[in-house]
């Protein structure tokens, strides 16, 4: 949610915080600065926080390894404590530079919680729920975007003395997360592969699985451990270095490069820009705005309760496609001067993106990768979202002023291509485990699973009660002939 707030905030406040910009470098030099000049300041403003996220994506596999899922999330709730403060004391010191850093700390935070949320979903979830739960932070980063918008209209914070609080609003859920999430267990798949720690996954299982027999899932995580060749974790080099992985390297480039270079940041950087230039009144555009958040919720939840019943390829097949025809759409509705078609494209792009590539993304880099691989497979998508969503919301207001109403034309092609990577590459993972999903790629990639006959090190089962019996005095979990 705070990722979705984070990419609106800034949209409504635009002319308060270039007017702020300028007052400040007037005072500091005695001269104001010209419109290119404020513009180049703002985009670096909107821009940085994707830096922010990053650097923040490139330390998940670290932080995830020493501290889990959850404690990571714990962990690093208290960046966006500093982020608040600094964005919401800048005017009190007429400092550009607080609020220039506090979006990079809100970034940092995003670039985590962006990666290891889905990951920490992708691994406690039942595989008949995966789709579903995976699908989840998409709709709250709707929810988020909304939020902002109608927060950012001018009867609530939309007005110039209160833009300061409406950046800073952040440390409000990050409160409310910090006093529920302590209480949640760590996911047992971190638990049991790469901690060992039996007792542990018995519980959390229990705890997440407190009417299902937890033997059969269990087993599965133990057929994971085996068909790997390490249960240490995988550096990024390694990954791509490894034959075995190398159509799934491919695939998470593909679609998370594909997410950001669609043109999603731009419409959701620059909406009342794009707004206005399609001739919308300006008294209107806010309404207009709250009205596309709106949609995109909705698109959300549709995605996220058909995920199961249709797949994954058909929810990105037909979000990209939809898409790059609004995308083509819109540069045709601005060269005839048709402007309320072009409103209606970007409540369609925003509408397909939200439907499936706003969230299948990072359900598949969950589901493509074995516990060895899944961390660095985080950290080159989250890395590579990252630097995708920095070059849109850096260089769109510089191409929309070069190119004019040619420049969907980029989103367009992109938007195509992903679609027929997607149909004619990628295979179906609904109602996979890792395991098989794994089994699927081996063929594509030259390379056979290989499965271990000897239980080595790893665990033993049993089955009392509905559940796995723990032998006390070998600390593992025994199986009843």
């Amino acid at each position: 949610m705070l990722y979705g707030y984070n990419l609106a905030v800034v949209n409504s406040p635009a002319q308060y915080i270039k007017q702020f910009y300028n007052q400040t470098i007037v005072a500091r030099n005695g001269t104001s600065q010209n419109d290119e000049a404020l513009t180049l300041f703002y985009s670096v403003t909107v821009s940085v926080f994707a830096i922010g996220g990053m650097i923040g994506s490139l330390m998940v596999g670290m932080l995830v390894t020493r501290f889990g899922r959850k404690g990571t999330l714990v962990r690093i709730t208290y960046l966006v404590f500093i982020a608040g403060a600094l964005m919401g004391f800048s005017r009190m010191f007429a400092s550009p530079e607080m609020i220039i850093t506090g979006r990079f700390i809100t970034g940092l935070h995003s670039g985590i919680s962006l990666s290891v949320v889905p990951m920490y979903l992708g691994e406690i979830a039942p595989k008949n729920l995966r789709g579903f739960l995976g699908l989840v932070p998409s709709i709250f980063i709707c929810l988020g975007v909304f939020v902002a918008q109608i927060l950012g209209l001018h009867e609530l914070l939309g007005k110039e003395e209160h833009w300061p609080l409406f950046l800073s609003l952040v440390v409000i859920p990050t409160t409310i997360q910090l006093m529920l999430l302590p209480w949640f267990p760590e996911s047992p798949r971190y638990l049991l592969i790469e901690k060992k720690n039996v007792h542990a996954t018995i519980t959390a299982l229990k705890w997440y699985r407190s009417k299902v027999n937890i033997q059969a899932e269990i087993e599965e995580m133990q057929e994971e451990q085996r068909s790997m060749s390490s249960v240490e974790t995988v550096s990024v080099i390694g990954l791509l270095r490894d034959r075995s992985v190398r159509w799934q390297v491919i695939t998470v480039v593909v679609v998370n490069i594909g997410m950001q270079l669609s043109g999603i940041d731009a419409i959701w950087f620059y909406t009342n820009a794009i707004f206005e230039n399609a001739g919308i009144p300006l008294p209107e555009i806010q309404y207009t705005t709250v009205g596309t958040g709106a949609i995109e919720v909705i698109a959300g939840c549709i995605g996220c309760f058909t995920i199961e019943r249709l797949g994954r390829k058909p929810l990105m097949i037909g979000g990209f496609t939809f898409m790059g025809i609004c995308c083509a759409g819109i540069t045709l509705s601005l060269l005839f001067q048709v402007h309320y078609i072009s409103v209606a494209c970007v409540v369609g792009i925003i509408a397909g993106f939200c439907i499936g590539p706003a969230g299948v993304p990072f359900l598949m880099t969950a589901e493509l990768f074995k516990q060895s691989h899944r961390p660095a497979a985080y950290i080159v998508a989250g890395c590579l979202n990252w630097m995708s969503n920095f070059t849109v919301g850096f260089v769109f207001p510089f191409l929309q002023m070069s190119a004019g109403a040619y420049c969907y034309l980029v989103f367009f092609g992109v938007c195509m291509a992903v679609a027929v990577y997607v149909f004619f590459i990628i295979p179906e993972t609904k109602n996979k485990t890792f395991v098989e999903i794994s089994q699927m790629f081996a063929a594509m990639n030259g390379t056979l699973e290989e499965e271990s006959t000897e239980l080595g090190h790893n665990l033993k089962l049993t089955k009392m009660n509905g559940y796995g019996a723990i032998d006390m005095e070998n600390g593992v979990i025994e199986k009843n002939k």
